[in-house]
């Protein structure tokens, strides 16, 4: 079966070669038992690609079972997955068969699967290794005949330095990886899905689907999307319902997306390959050099309603008219930032256009930059971590690690 057969028959939208290097990979592994761990952010449809692999294997007759570990609590999951005696614990009144044992034959997807207890990890380790397992409150051991597929959205590799994840499990089931590609990184996929889903809801509600005009276009591809597909389908739905007008201005478009995210500027975020320090500095160099160029071009600008003549009667103060509040601004913003001299440009001439040539000489140090990031962001939202985790674009684990790691107070 080719790739456009499976997104036909799946209802997979898009044409992002990585989204099509992903159901390749899953078009390629799924005759085999071979164990898959799905990574990839929240919503981006990571639950579709172990269908794909059942549905194209030896077992597509067999059970499909697909299990949401962060949903069930640390208590019962042991039940859940392998199943319990009668009387093994508080409520347990009759004997209960566990997933495990349901879907022998088959195939069963454990999304989230990093939310597991170590406990948990342990019993499903012996169950790739040798397909054995054993009842809660039972001696009894147990065969089953299961194909796993795993998902994730964290950074598992950053999870087993915390101790948070067993290794061993991590590469037994990492045999093939699948990484689903995020919204932002799809970006011309990101028209056809809203259309899709605006024809979709029109046809629900029955009404006529929402057509955004060419600025609205412009917004939905340059937004950053935190909640991929998700949160796409969410807007269409919501426009879909509230709005009268059919055709969707920019206006209207903002009134539905946070204003802090209405542009994909660069922030701290981590990628699904567990190259989350690599994404971070580069991002970090990026807003670096983002900063000393519109500082200059705040300068030029100065310049350009000023006058060179003006301009040129402040060369001896070291700044051009103007300058000295926005870089007091600047310091209330970053109070650990290094000093160092401003090259001031050569005089002006009367029928020379201006040129900016100042270079701000900056420190580049990262972990202080990172720092004045998470400082700013704590002190937004009063201390709240949850919040500034949200802003900076990380998660609350790695916060809490890079608060505990610089010491910062908040």
């Amino acid at each position: 079966m080719d790739i456009l057969t499976i997104k036909q028959r799946f209802g997979i939208i898009g044409n992002a070669p990585a989204l099509e290097r992903a159901i390749d990979i899953a078009r390629q592994v799924a005759p085999t038992d071979i164990s898959v761990l799905i990574s990839g952010e929240s919503g981006v449809g990571k639950e579709v690609f172990p269908q794909i692999i059942h549905q194209l294997s030896a077992r597509k007759h067999g059970p499909y079972i697909a299990v949401n570990c962060g949903a069930i609590p640390e208590g019962t999951i042991d039940s859940e997955l392998f199943g319990h005696e009668k009387g093994s614990f508080t409520g347990a009144m009759e004997a209960r068969k566990g997933y495990f044992e349901v879907a022998n034959g088959g195939t069963i997807f454990l999304d989230e699967v990093a939310d597991l207890p170590l406990s948990t990890q342990v019993r499903l380790l012996r169950v790739l290794e040798t397909g054995e397992f054993i009842k809660v409150g039972s001696s009894k051991m147990l065969k089953t005949d299961v194909r796993i597929v795993a998902a994730s959205n964290i950074d598992i590799p950053a999870a087993i330095e915390e101790g948070k994840f067993r290794q061993d499990l991590y590469y037994r089931m990492n045999t093939v990886p699948i990484a689903v590609p995020s919204l932002r990184d799809r970006k011309d996929d990101i028209l056809l899905l809203f259309r899709k889903f605006s024809a979709d809801f029109a046809e629900k509600y029955r009404m006529p689907a929402l057509e955004p005009d060419e600025e609205a276009k412009q917004i939905l591809m340059d937004y950053r999307w935190t909640g991929n597909i998700r949160q796409l389908k969410n807007l269409a739905e919501q426009i879909s319902i509230i709005e009268q007008n059919r055709v969707i201005t920019a206006p209207i478009l903002r009134k539905y997306l946070p204003e802090s995210l209405t542009r994909d500027l660069p922030v701290l975020y981590r990628d699904s390959h567990g190259k989350n320090e690599f994404s971070e500095r580069e991002l970090m160099y990026k807003v670096l050099f983002d900063m000393r160029r519109d500082i200059n071009e705040l300068k030029k600008l100065v310049v350009d309603i000023a006058g060179p003549e003006v301009f040129s009667s402040h060369k001896q103060q070291g700044n051009a008219p103007g300058m000295d509040s926005l870089y007091q601004e600047y310091d209330k913003r970053q109070p650990e930032r290094t000093h160092a001299v401003v090259h001031q440009p050569k005089e002006v001439e009367e029928d020379e256009p201006f040129s900016p040539s100042e270079v701000l000489e900056e420190s580049l140090s990262l972990q202080r930059k990172e720092m004045d990031m998470i400082r700013l962001a704590l002190d937004k939202y009063s201390g709240k971590r949850r919040n500034a985790a949200r802003e900076l674009g990380i998660s609350e684990r790695t916060l809490y690690r890079k608060i505990k790691e610089y010491g910062i107070k908040g």
